[in-house]
């Protein structure tokens, strides 16, 4: 036993302290590179808020237009958003009811009531809307205004009852909830 740690065989100084730096230098650079990623993939997400919320539903007798749903969804996160449903009380509204217009403009105005019905290129506070065909491409800092096109769940026995409206992307949902309103 006395032999072995007698013994004159070993590792200089020099090699140990290069061994010990290099170490500490790859110790680091993994540190910075794992906060590196996280820092990166939180600040690239995907982030959008519902606003100017309604749903409002014709008290008109005979109307054509028995109700309709407006909102502005803008895309407030660091990566673009493909909005591929909308849903109204939790059931799919066909792209065929949805009537849209994007936007990079601060949007000031609260959306209003149209009296439907609505057809590709109604304009709307001199915006003109489009017939959604298909999923909506929405870059970053791009707004969304939506009109819906009766809504097949939403009736005169609904207003003053809450109703959940839903943007749902390849990455999110968005829900917001809004009181129906009578309009005549």
């Amino acid at each position: 036993m006395k032999n072995i740690l007698k013994s004159k065989k070993g590792l200089s100084t020099v090699v140990t302290t290069l061994i010990i730096l290099v170490i500490s230098v790859l110790l680091a650079t993994v540190v910075t590179y794992y906060a590196m990623n996280i820092v990166g993939t939180r600040v690239i997400q995907e982030d959008g808020r519902i606003t100017q919320l309604h749903i409002w539903v014709n008290t008109t007798t005979g109307s054509t237009q028995p109700s309709e749903a407006a909102f502005l969804f803008k895309n407030t996160g660091g990566r673009d958003a493909l909005i591929d449903k909308i849903t109204v009380r939790y059931q799919d509204i066909p792209w065929s009811d949805v009537y849209y217009f994007i936007t990079t403009d601060t949007v000031t105005l609260d959306m209003n009531y149209t009296n439907g019905p609505l057809i590709n290129g109604i304009v709307v506070d001199s915006r003109s809307f489009t017939q959604a065909t298909q999923d909506i491409s929405l870059e970053t800092g791009q707004s969304l205004l939506v009109y819906i096109d009766d809504p097949d769940t939403i009736d005169s026995l609904d207003i003053g009852t809450p109703v959940p409206i839903g943007v749902h992307s390849s990455n999110a949902i968005y829900y917001k909830e809004t009181n129906v309103q009578a309009e005549s």
